[in-house]
């Protein structure tokens, strides 16, 4: 217990203290009454780094003359993300201040695509994408606010297969929902009838069909009981004060869960059938076929541990074979995604880690190298199988897996969330990363990894107009204080009798790369912790000619949205490879089709996709810089599936 006290103390106190993220306003008359003593990372110190990345483009081999620009103001959102006050004035190094996702999909079927943005107190909201890069609040009238609820992440998929996309929300100990989406853009909740109400400390929820029976199955991650029964203001849990070490005490494990669908919209839980028994602090899951047998395998992450891969066996059960393929595996995960980054057809993955950075805080000159872990071996578990930040994994073919981050440029600090796309269209994947930790720590940038064709990744939030943020702001209000009042006693008031503001540094939580102005490149739309979203929007289609194909999958067979489906696009003498997991970005799953950057080929030969099914199809010289719509057929049916 005295461990507890002096990691969560550590958390708080080095924070506070070295940290100038908070400020002080009295309400009078706004002017600054009290800063917290140390150094901040500010505005100086951000253009020094934008002009050092700047001297960095002499190592690109890829195209980077465009930009990204924050058109949120524009864009007609007025969402804000609010926290609860755990992550506020009564701060705790606690799962609430890992914030919340964001989902995208065309929920009314008019072409568009439209965002769901989750917070913690207050309303969810959708947005409608009307085009041009517009939106209109429609969350009402879809019915899916929630605003009893401290919601956690959205995840959109057809899981009944009736050709419109569907909602799965998970909560903290306020019942996980299942909407159901009329067609649309009207949805509802049918969780209770689904078998799918469950009620603890979800995080991120995740489509797929593991036993390839054509219906859309549900894995559920549940972090550990990081509350208790006390209330606070709008109704959340309060966060246990050893929450951070919660994984030292088996009392407080919380299994994570497998729903099988059955088919007349409902699921039952089969974790213990299949032996997907996981236990640790899991906030999200990813899913690939790594052994190539046409079943997917599911790799879930944990927050304060080790992660655990699971092999499927036919759809049948689940065997852990982590040791076999990622004999060592960050200790602190948070973000997951598959993806072939040098276009050999072979998936690769990234995995994002921040508790690691957890153990200590350090200055932009390390931000790039591993973290230095203080933790003790009590917290830390053993940490001979583990890697103390991000992890690369290189698929070397046949299992065999090489991590690869350090030599390839994948490092980065106090990481969240992984969206992954071409975001210059050269045919090589991108990343982008949600980052910082917020009150009461210091300022954290998001990061932007170019690939520099399949040899390494290069940073470029800078270059690329991703940091500084618009207008050079790192800061917004965070909560208001009343010292002579109910937050008397409070350590932030000191001696201070008066009312104020609390200034704290912004922070990204989660993201999704899409076309959100259908103008053939990419944008990054984010969610914010405890302020607005980010609509960062691609200048790339003014700046060079470009060539690209969108893929949009609809099964028959298999499952209608094509999750698990396998799609290599050929042209101009390369294979480019997606295999479809509906992975957004941090703890959420979307519904978009898949972007092919096409570099400077000038013709598309073929599309082949492998369907989960068994099917495989080939479509012959498909038009460029198109949506293309791919139907699965029978006709072209595996005999050997």
């Amino acid at each position: 217990m005295e461990m507890i006290r002096t990691i969560s103390s550590f958390l708080l106190a080095t924070a506070i203290l070295t940290l100038p993220s908070v400020v002080f306003a009295e309400d009078a008359d706004k002017k600054p009454a009290a800063e917290v003593p140390g150094s901040d990372i500010g505005v100086t110190t951000l253009t020094a780094r934008k002009e050092a990345q700047l001297q960095t483009t002499g190592k690109f081999k890829i195209f980077h003359g465009f930009a990204f620009s924050d058109r949120a103001a524009e864009s007609g959102i007025t969402f804000r993300h609010k926290i609860v006050d755990d992550a506020g004035k009564n701060y705790k190094a606690i799962h609430y201040d890992h914030g919340n996702g964001i989902a995208v999909a065309d929920v009314d079927g008019d072409g568009l695509y439209d965002i769901y943005f989750l917070t913690q107190l207050g309303v969810n909201e959708l947005w409608k994408n009307v085009g041009g890069g517009k939106f209109q609040n429609i969350t009402e009238k879809a019915g899916v606010g929630l605003a009893d609820r401290i919601t956690v992440t959205g995840s959109f998929a057809d899981f009944d297969n009736d050709g419109d996309q569907d909602l799965f929300v998970t909560t903290v100990r306020k019942q996980n929902v299942l909407f159901e989406n009329n067609g649309k853009g009207q949805f509802t909740d049918i969780s209770k009838k689904a078998g799918i109400d469950y009620s603890g400390h979800s995080s991120g929820a995740v489509f797929f069909d593991y036993d390839n029976d054509g219906r859309l199955d549900l894995f559920v991650t549940n972090v550990g009981k990081y509350t208790s029964d006390q209330m606070g203001r709008g109704g959340y849990y309060l966060g246990v004060p050893h929450g951070f070490t919660g994984h030292m005490h088996s009392d407080m494990t919380e299994y994570s869960i497998l729903y099988h669908n059955t088919g007349g919209k409902s699921f039952v839980d089969v974790s213990g059938k299949t032996g997907l028994l996981d236990a640790g602090w899991s906030g999200d899951a990813g899913f690939a076929d790594l052994n190539a047998d046409g079943y997917p395998d599911l790799y879930v992450l944990n927050m304060q541990g080790d992660d655990h891969f699971y092999v499927n066996i036919k759809g049948e059960k689940f065997v852990e074979k982590t040791a076999e393929f990622f004999p060592k595996t960050p200790w602190g995960s948070m973000g997951i995604k598959f993806f072939d980054y040098n276009n050999d057809g072979l998936m690769d993955l990234l995995l994002t880690d921040m508790h690691s950075d957890m153990s200590e805080e350090v200055g932009p000159d390390k931000e790039k190298l591993k973290s230095n872990m203080r933790w003790t071996a009590d917290v830390i578990q053993g940490g001979e199988n583990n890697i103390f930040g991000n992890a690369f994994y290189k698929n070397l073919g046949d299992g065999r897996f090489q991590e690869i981050s350090d030599e390839i440029g994948a490092e980065n600090y106090w990481p969240w969330g992984v969206s992954v796309d071409d975001l210059n269209a050269d045919g090589y994947e991108d990343v982008f990363i949600s980052a910082s930790m917020n009150f009461p720590f210091r300022y954290g940038i998001n990061s932007v990894l170019l690939n520099n064709k399949g040899e390494s990744f290069l940073d470029s939030e800078f270059i690329l107009g991703v940091e500084p943020r618009k207008d050079g702001r790192t800061k917004t209000h965070w909560f208001d204080l009343d010292c002579s009042g109910p937050d008397k006693g409070n350590p932030l008031c000191g001696k201070q009798t008066s009312r104020f503001s609390v200034m704290a540094n912004l922070g990204t939580r989660s993201s999704a790369i899409f076309d959100v102005d259908n103008d053939g490149d990419l944008d990054i739309v984010t969610n914010e912790l405890n302020s607005e979203p980010q609509i960062l929007m691609s200048d790339l289609s003014t700046k060079m000619e470009m060539h690209y194909i969108k893929i949009q999958l609809t099964g028959a067979t298999s499952n209608r949205n094509g999750l698990g489906a396998t799609v290599k696009v050929s042209a101009g003498g390369t294979t480019y490879t997606k295999c479809f997991d509906g992975k957004s970005g941090y703890l959420s799953q979307s519904v978009l089709p898949l972007y092919f950057g096409l570099g400077e080929a000038k013709q598309i030969d073929k599309i082949e996709v492998s369907w989960p099914s068994g099917t495989k199809q080939v479509v012959e010289k498909p038009a460029m810089n198109s949506l293309l719509k791919i139907e699965e057929t029978q006709a072209a049916q595996n005999p050997e599936k």
